[in-house]
Formats: structure tokens, C-alpha cells, sequence
């Protein structure tokens, strides 16, 4: 599973004009579902996420994670972020876990944060849809963190 995560001043997610989620400052997470990919996969991504220390002390130095500041979560599913790019100029999706699985564990991934964190202060986009994603990224701050299936 992989997530990518950026630093943001606000973030939105848009399906067919209307905006279904949208955060201020906090985290912008483009989450990619893999086969091999589980439950416990999804729990221990979000547990790392919400921990991740991207977010600025008193000195300005990377010392404080999402749950230390309070900030707010949007989650978005990503297919492509699961995409075999190694070779040639178009992108492979034979890792990508099928969509029925890739969906319930976006939907655990957001139980999760919830559960962990305000609920109010979790935001989602929707599996499968053609969302327009709007942010302010700030720092810009952006960082790819990966479970796998074999390591939980």
C-alpha cells in the first residue's frame, strides 16, 4: 500500500462539481491499494501517516506529525499510484489490487483515521469516481510512504 502524503494550507476533492471533502491545514493523501495488500496494511499505513513528522516545531524543523498540530486529513484513492512504470513510455496496473478489494481498503484507511483522530477532521474523496483535486501544498512538502503486505 502507498501513500503519498503532502504538507498542505488547504486541500479540496471535487466529483462532478461538487466538492465532497475539503481540509485546511494537514495532510493531503493520495492513497494506492496493491495486490497482496490487507487490513492490516491499511492500519499500520494510517498509523504512520498520522505520526509522520512533516509539520514545523518552534525552530522550523520537521518535528511535529499531523496528530501533534491537529490538522485535518483528505484521503484519496489513487489507482495509479499502484501503476509499473519500469518500462516503456505506458504505465502497467498488474500490481493494482482489483477494485472491490482497493475499495474496502480505502474505506478501512479512512475508518481508521477517524478513529484515530476527530472525526471531523477527516475528509474523503470517492473510489472510482473522475475527482478534481485542488491544494495548496505547502513547502512544498511531499513524501511517498509504502507498506507492504508481507512486512505486517
Amino acid at each position: 500500500m502507498k501513500g503519498l502524503i503532502q504538507r498542505v494550507s488547504k486541500a479540496s476533492v471535487t466529483v462532478d462539481g461538487a466538492e465532497i471533502g475539503a481540509i485546511q491545514r494537514g495532510v493531503l493523501l493520495l492513497l494506492g491499494v496493491e495486490q497482496g495488500d490487507n487490513a492490516r496494511c491499511a492500519e499500520e499505513l494510517c498509523r504512520k501517516i498520522l505520526s509522520y513528522r512533516i509539520f514545523p516545531d518552534d525552530q522550523g524543523r520537521m518535528n511535529r506529525s499531523l496528530l501533534d498540530i491537529e490538522g485535518e486529513l483528505l484521503v484519496v484513492p489513487q489507482f495509479t499510484l499502484a501503476a509499473d512504470t519500469r518500462s516503456g513510455t505506458r504505465p502497467g496496473f498488474s500490481y493494482a489490487a482489483k477494485p472491490e478489494l482497493a475499495n474496502t481498503l480505502f474505506l478501512d484507511f479512512v475508518e481508521y483515521a477517524k478513529g484515530s483522530m476527530d472525526m471531523s477532521r477527516v475528509a474523503a474523496g470517492r473510489f472510482g469516481a473522475d475527482m478534481k483535486v485542488a491544494l495548496i501544498n505547502d513547502g512544498p512538502v511531499t513524501f511517498l510512504l509504502e507498506v507492504s503486505g508481507t512486512e505486517v
